[in-house]
């Protein structure tokens, strides 16, 4: 019978990579303890280091939407118009 894979939430995964760097565990010993492969160790490792980046990006705020209540960036095509028809003629009843 084939044993079943464990699958690590992100969190956990930093806090393998934190119990290397930090306190300085032999990979052999979190392999040996958490069942892992040493390749996936290091390809955890090297995606952690090439992803940390974002880690410090500055987030976008938020836009306020626009006066008419419609999403930024998309106008109100009776903006600017005035009363009459909605394609800006006068209307002749």
């Amino acid at each position: 019978m084939k044993k079943q894979r464990k699958h690590y939430t992100p969190e956990e995964k930093v806090a393998i990579l934190r119990r290397r760097l930090l306190e300085n565990e032999p990979i052999s010993k979190l392999c040996d303890e958490l069942g892992l492969q040493p390749t996936v160790f290091y390809r955890r490792q090297k995606e952690f280091f090439e992803n940390g980046a974002a880690a410090f990006e500055q987030k976008a705020r938020p836009t306020p939407p626009s006066r008419n209540g419609s999403p930024p960036g998309e106008e109100d095509p009776d903006e600017g118009r005035g009363p009459g028809r909605a394609d800006g003629g006068a209307s002749y009843s």
